[in-house]
């Protein structure tokens, strides 16, 4: 009886590390080298694709791959006003993805803009001497040992800031 070399499972123990890639079902590893690998490259080194002016102003959200019936489209976030760098900067985005990649990886750009206003509350500063509530004031007031009573005021002001 022969051995079947290519069984669905790994059933030989290897000595000593493996990689982390060899620990993986096989169905892991063919969602990873279809679309893992080619965005998760693409993050990590989306400053040196764009150059430091279009980083500040855009990201990739998502990668589809090709297939029968499309190509393969990267999908980029663009803050509001800053289309028309993107639309001019599309070719050479282009260019240097598949020339790091080595072979043609996206075919296509989609930009999608949001808007970057982030609304920010004005935070209300606390004075250090109206920490505590009005009702708690006459409380810790009432506390005659002065140790206490400021250690009870830090307390709050620790609260507070939380």
């Amino acid at each position: 009886m022969q051995f079947k070399n290519n069984t669905k499972q790994r059933n030989v123990s290897i000595q000593g590390l493996r990689s982390f890639k060899d620990t993986l079902p096989k169905i892991v590893k063919r969602i990873i080298n279809k679309k893992g690998h080619i965005y998760s490259e693409t993050l990590s080194n989306w400053k040196y694709l764009v150059g430091d002016e279009l980083f500040k102003c855009c990201y990739p959200k998502t990668f589809k791959s090709s297939n029968k019936f499309g190509v393969s489209i990267l999908v980029i976030m663009v803050k509001r006003g800053h289309e028309v760098d993107m639309e001019y900067s599309k070719k050479k985005i282009l260019d240097k993805m598949n020339t790091y990649f080595g072979y043609s990886v996206v075919e296509k750009l989609k930009f999608i803009s949001f808007d970057d206003e982030q609304k920010v509350s004005p935070r209300i500063e606390i004075h250090e001497k109206n920490v505590t509530i009005n009702r708690y004031k006459d409380k810790i007031s009432s506390v005659k040992n002065e140790k206490i009573k400021k250690s009870l005021l830090e307390l709050t002001k620790l609260f507070r800031e939380k």
